[in-house]
């Protein structure tokens, strides 16, 4: 059975290549803001816990991740609580966060790709992610995007494939 794809591939303004994905909630900017900047926050719906220091070359640090070693990256630029770029192995992770309407938010989250060939892989771990993040906007417990509940990493990346998105990089867990 086919799934919903929600991220789409962009070639951005200045050639670079990109997945974006867009999220609307029903709770104000600051709110989602949190959810995307504290670090307990972002442990449950994110890749990795990440413990960002909020100022343009802060330090970001990740951990946690099954699938990939700590690591570090840096604040790009931060405009609370409506923007945060960041460098998250050689990627730049967009968060752009607007008002619509009274007490909601729309998240817009860009991953400019470094390589254009982790398109699909890449698109299907934020899938896994984002309804990760959204089922804890929704104030549901969740134990994290690596639980393994909902619709599964492979099924988003077949979709992807399907969908022509760039592929060829190496995935971890099934490429040895």
């Amino acid at each position: 059975m086919p799934v919903d794809l929600t991220g789409s591939y962009v070639t951005l303004d200045d050639g670079r290549p990109a997945v974006r994905f867009v999220r609307t909630y029903d709770h104000p900017v600051e709110h989602v803001w949190r959810l995307v900047t504290d670090a307990d926050a972002l442990e449950r719906w994110f890749p990795s816990r990440a413990e960002i220091e909020l100022r343009p070359g802060g330090t970001v640090v990740f951990s946690g991740d099954p699938n990939m070693p700590g690591s570090t990256g840096r604040v790009l630029a931060v405009d609370p609580p409506y923007a945060l770029s960041l460098d998250w192995g050689g990627d730049e992770l967009r968060f752009d966060l607007a008002a619509v309407g009274a007490g909601r938010a729309r998240l817009t989250f860009t991953d400019v790709l470094a390589q254009a060939d982790t398109a699909a892989r890449n698109a299907a771990g934020w899938e896994v992610c984002l309804a990760a993040l959204d089922a804890t906007a929704r104030g549901e417990r969740t134990a994290g995007p690596h639980a393994g509940t909902g619709t599964s990493w492979k099924e988003f990346y077949d979709g992807h494939l399907a969908a022509g998105l760039p592929s060829g990089a190496p995935v971890p867990g099934l490429d040895t």
